[in-house]
């Protein structure tokens, strides 16, 4: 039989469920599929792993070329310790069948300095158990290792003139935590290489782990018998409560017990649910359209975010308006006005602010969907240049929120599956409108598509893209005016 190797995500994934690892070594098939957003998140951890390799220059990188050459790293690794080489980027080992690489491994004085880099911004009880893994391998292997730490992004720091790596990043030692933990690795390596020995899958109920620390990859093939719309879609349910009722068998809404401790919103979601009944207040509705001016803009921002910040006065994923759509009614007309930066690399906000306050000249209420989200963006945009901050907040001062009467539950109807979303809320009022058709369909997708298209150097390609930002963005506020139709004509 041939050995099974762990590596340091698959003991990660071990110690959130045996189940999860057991699928991933045997069963990969099963697995689902990686989005873009998940690829996005390996991709950044990628670009922050080689930007802090800048702070130990001229070191010599050790990584394996491709999953089948992990055993040449580790060879190459202990020839370049052997041949005095001091400064190591993904350093290679093995010890007792688990594999791992240290991301930037420094020799001072004899001694070597390990350092793990994360793409995040706080340390976590798992990075810890990430890094006592690899320093109990590489103790192991006879390595004299004087000290281990974690680097990983200081949010705090705000960027003025040329990247400062050394307040970029902050750097905590964990070596006793790693010496504390050795016990704990090494009794936990037994277990799961016990796991992996066995010769069916653990038979592991689904729980809190599903999601906890990360979003498990097999959630499809163990989620599969819980119906599309259960206990976990109800609003505002603790989590708590929500596996309590599941650990009693309770999935659908209809098999909540009349004991359990509910809302009045979610009451009505039961409600609605089991009767298949629309639940509309028409008196807060049409008190709610009243307040409205009969001149009224609908507005909606699209952000990015990046954990290095490009320009001055950014911070590391602080949330950086790139584009917005606004329709503008008066007197039974509709008008559109947009706007999109040129792209992720250059500092288009204060163009951004200079459309949106010319683009909101005309009186009236400005209608938004989800007001703390486009609030922010302005507070933030006003922190960054307070020389617009009269004119942006007479902006904030003018806006009302369209997801309110959807979030109080003044309407509802059981298409909406528990969310006050726009992306549930347009197809239940609205079904003739829909994101379905467009090549851009949600914001994390338009997100991340606006912070990588510098990287396309096609321009029509570019073209392409930019139309369909503009699309998608404007699909987002043509809905909002839809929607607010159906509301004024209860």
């Amino acid at each position: 039989m041939s050995k099974i190797y762990l590596s340091k995500s698959t003991f990660i994934k071990g110690l959130q469920c045996e189940k999860s690892l057991y699928l991933h070594k045997y069963h990969s098939n099963l697995s689902d599929d990686t989005n873009l957003q998940q690829q996005a998140i390996f991709d950044r951890g990628t670009r922050v792993g080689e930007l802090a390799q800048q702070l130990f220059p001229g070191g010599v990188d050790a990584s394996p070329r491709d999953y089948t050459q992990y055993f040449e790293s580790i060879k190459d690794t202990q020839k370049l310790i052997k041949d005095g080489v001091e400064v190591i980027y993904e350093a290679g080992f093995c010890f007792n069948n688990v594999i791992c690489f240290i991301d930037i491994l420094v020799k001072k004085k004899g001694r070597w300095y390990a350092y793990e880099v994360k793409s995040s911004t706080k340390l976590t009880d798992v990075y810890i158990i990430d890094a006592s893994l690899q320093y109990y391998v590489m103790q192991n292997t006879g390595l004299d290792i004087a000290n281990i730490s974690i680097i990983h992004i200081n949010n705090t720091y705000n960027r003025f003139g040329p990247l400062d790596l050394k307040k970029l990043f902050n750097f905590v030692i964990v070596t006793k935590d790693a010496i504390n933990n050795n016990n704990y690795i090494k009794n936990k390596l037994l277990e799961l290489h016990s796991v992996l020995a066995q010769k069916s899958i653990p038979n592991i109920a689904i729980g809190p782990h599903c999601t906890t620390p990360y979003n498990c990859d097999f959630k499809g093939y163990c989620w599969s018998h819980v119906p599309e719309y259960s206990i976990f879609n109800l609003s505002r349910l603790n989590k708590k409560i929500k596996w309590t009722l599941y650990g009693r068998g309770v999935m659908d809404l209809s098999q909540i017990p009349l004991d359990a401790n509910l809302s009045d919103n979610q009451k009505i979601e039961i409600d609605s649910y089991m009767n298949q009944t629309e639940i509309i207040h028409k008196i807060k509705i049409r008190k709610f359209v009243n307040s409205l001016s009969s001149e009224l803009y609908h507005l909606d921002f699209e952000t990015y975010q990046s954990v290095v910040p490009y320009f001055d006065n950014v911070k590391p994923y602080q949330q950086i308006p790139f584009q917005y759509s606004a329709h503008y009614e008066h007197n039974q007309m509709v008008a559109h006005s947009e706007y999109l930066a040129k792209d992720s690399l250059t500092d288009c906000r204060e163009d951004f602010i200079k459309n949106l306050i010319r683009d909101m000249k005309q009186d009236g209420d400005i209608l938004v969907y989800n007001i703390s989200f486009e609030r922010s963006c302005i507070n933030e945009l006003i922190r960054c240049f307070p020389q617009y901050q009269s004119e942006l907040l007479a902006i904030i001062d003018r806006m009302k929120d369209l997801m309110l009467p959807f979030k109080e539950r003044w309407y509802y109807t059981p298409k909406m599956k528990g969310s006050y979303s726009i992306k549930y809320v347009l197809p239940a009022l609205v079904p003739s409108l829909s994101y379905d058709c467009l090549e851009i369909n949600n914001g994390n997708l338009a997100s991340l598509t606006f912070a990588n298209i510098h990287n396309v150097t096609d321009e029509e390609e570019v073209g392409v893209i930019r139309k369909n930002l503009l699309e998608y963005c404007k699909r987002d506020t043509l809905a909002m005016v839809k929607i607010l139709d159906v509301l004024k004509s209860i």
